[in-house]
């Protein structure tokens, strides 16, 4: 969020948007009226967001899912999230496109959703397995779209894009020890595979495409099923784009350090 809000400030706007998993969110919203305002209330919406509006869970939820359910929580608060803040029902009536990257949980393989109900795709896009059930949709068990392809270089390729302004959430990086709790440590886990994902898709663009790459957060504490320091890393983001772009960053054609390999 502090990145959008940074690039919406010194005037950069997209053509079109692609995202997968909470980048999918972000990006249907940004897609419904890019701008400066709208990311405004956009950040507005997230500082606002409690843990158990995205995870409620119970001891009722813990004993379904050791002994009735191969998911631990159900997905109605993303589904209330969406229906209430998102300001159009199908994607394809979004004021600039936006394609929803999800992931096929029998092959593997992306599915991207243009158009249909927002509410479903987002939910299938942020489908984390065994946190959420996968989302049935026309016949195919979609789940998160973070495990085919975290951020999907390679979809906005294939749409058309010539230019590229990646936002890459990062990972808890510079830590001393890991997360503590499960869901936190999965998800954690989840983080680090797709940060090399990202890594190895961006090192594969062609030459001919221009691309940047907004340094993520580092350190980056807490853990992504923390929404407790929400405010923080707006804040941090924000301030540390503005620095990035003010010294020439988005003439720059490099993978940013914190998203390479590293301890602290």
């Amino acid at each position: 969020m502090g990145m959008m809000l940074a690039l919406a400030q010194r005037g950069v706007t997209a053509d079109m948007v692609v995202g997968s998993s909470v980048g999918a969110l972000n990006g249907a919203y940004y897609a419904a009226g890019p701008g400066v305002q709208a990311v405004e209330r956009l950040a507005d919406i997230w500082r606002n967001i409690r843990r158990q509006d995205v995870f409620p869970i119970t001891l009722s939820t813990l004993a379904a899912f050791l002994f009735r359910r191969d998911f631990l929580v159900s997905q109605e608060g993303i589904r209330k999230l969406v229906r209430d803040f998102l300001p159009y029902r199908d994607l394809e009536e979004a004021k600039i496109p936006v394609h929803v990257v999800a992931t096929d949980m029998i092959s593997g393989e992306n599915v991207v959703l243009s158009s249909g109900s927002a509410v479903d795709a987002i939910a299938a896009t942020t489908a984390i397995p065994g946190a959420f059930a996968p989302v049935r949709y026309e016949g195919t068990f979609l789940s998160d779209g973070a495990v085919s392809s975290n951020t999907p270089v390679k979809v906005a390729l294939q749409k058309g894009a010539t230019r590229l302004i990646i936002l890459p959430t990062g990972h808890a990086c510079a830590r001393q020890a890991p997360p503590v709790g499960a869901i936190a440590n999965a998800i954690h886990a989840l983080t680090l595979l797709i940060a090399r994902q990202l890594v190895h898709e961006i090192d594969s663009i062609p030459r001919s495409v221009s691309y940047s790459v907004v340094p993520p957060l580092c350190p980056l504490t807490g853990s992504p099923y923390d929404f407790s320091m929400t405010s923080q890393h707006i804040e941090r983001a924000y301030l540390q784009a503005e620095q990035w772009i003010a010294s020439g960053g988005l003439e720059l054609r490099e993978v940013p350090l914190p998203m390479r390999a590293h301890k602290y």
